[in-house]
Parts: C-alpha cells; structure tokens; sequence
C-alpha cells in the first residue's frame, strides 16, 4: 500500500524558468519547503533567499540527484521546458529515484506522452492552457476561465443581459442556457453563494459553472 503524502510535504522544484520560478514562489507563500535546483548560479543565488533551500546542480546527474537529497521528497515538479531531452532524462531520474509524485511541464502534446510514458503522474501543458484560457476571455464578458479535462468550465464574469434585474429563479438560467449561478459580487461586498432568490443587477459579479460551450453561449447572450 502506497503511503499518502503530507499535506505539507516539502517540493523540489528542477528549473528556474518563468514556470519554474512562479511555482516555487507560490509554494513558498503557501508556507511550503521547497528546494529549488538549477544549473544557472545566478538564478540560484536570486532564490536562496526566497525559498527554504536553492542548489545549484545539473539534474540531468541522477548522482547530483541523489547528492542534494532528491530520493528524499515525495513531490517534485520538473519545471525544465526548453530542451525536451533534459526535462525527458529529469524525470526519468526522478523516476529511478521512486519519488512518488511527479509534476512535469511539456511543451508539446508528444513531449507531454513521453513524460507520461516514463512516469510523470501529472503533466502540465503552460503555455496551450494560458493561450485557451485567453481565447475564452478575449471572446465575451469573462474576466476568469478555469476549464477541467470533462468540458465543465468555471467563470468569473459579468452577468449577461437576460439574467439582470430579476431572481435567478425568475430568469431561469439553468433552464434556458444549462449554467449554474455559483456565486455574486456586488460592489464593494464579498462574493455570497446565490440562491434562487438571489437577484442580478448591472454592476454585480458572477461565478457561474457548466459545459464550455454553454458557458460561451451564456456570456454572448444579450
């Protein structure tokens, strides 16, 4: 039986790259250790003092690995991306090494196979997802798009015209456009979970959720 991972388990964290450095600073406000690792010794000294640990090391050395403690983590995320062979051998290292949750950014759909194949657990794609998410905003009143693998689509946005001056019961979103009115924001007050009796005004915010398409087709209703 595999055992869980803490909650707070420390994350070593393979490349100082826009990605790589944006995922250690979060953690690292998150309160979580992270040790950072990078060949570049400016990079590294940039770091050392914004995370718990930064070690400069060439991961693409299963022993550089095994010398800075690597076998040690349970999470690791193999932020490498320009060049497709080192970020392959990384996690392929990572994977000798039996580090049980592997975190790695592809650059491309057949790049992000071989991490799969080798055995990366979760393979992140930055770049396409920031590009399909911008489309979405770029296209109608949302000013936030997270979509998950099934189509189902979360949103912040302003309300479209048919939903505005009356009930959520009243203007029978659900019904007519498939999307669920999750939560609003009026001005100056915090988000509240909406209710049927919940009414939208012109300057309000919502979070709604739903199929992607029906989320599109909500936003460009007028």
């Amino acid at each position: 039986m595999v055992d869980k991972i803490a909650a707070d388990a420390p994350v070593l964290v393979i490349g100082l790259g826009r990605f790589g450095a944006a995922t250690a600073g979060q953690l690292s406000r998150l309160d979580r250790d992270v040790l950072v690792v990078d060949e570049d010794a400016t990079l590294v000294q940039k770091w050392s003092e914004r995370v718990t640990h930064a070690v400069q090391a060439d991961a693409r050395s299963i022993d550089a690995l095994r010398q800075i403690g690597a076998q040690e983590f349970s999470i690791a995320v193999v932020a490498v991306g320009s060049s497709i062979e080192a970020s392959v051998l990384i996690t392929a290292n990572l994977v000798d090494l039996k580090i049980p949750q592997i975190w790695a950014k592809a650059i491309s759909q057949s790049h992000g196979k071989i991490l799969s194949r080798i055995g990366a657990n979760h393979v992140i794609y930055p770049e396409a997802e920031a590009g399909e998410r911008v489309a979405h905003l770029v296209n109608g009143r949302m000013i936030d798009f997270i979509e998950f693998d099934d189509d189902f689509a979360v949103v912040k946005m302003y309300p479209p015209k048919p939903i505005r001056g009356m009930t959520l019961a009243d203007s029978q979103v659900r019904r007519k456009f498939g999307v669920t009115v999750v939560g609003v924001k009026s001005p100056g007050k915090d988000f509240t979970y909406a209710t049927a009796e919940t009414v939208i005004s012109n300057h309000d915010l919502i979070i709604a959720s739903g199929n992607s398409k029906d989320i599109e087709r909500f936003a460009q209703a007028t």
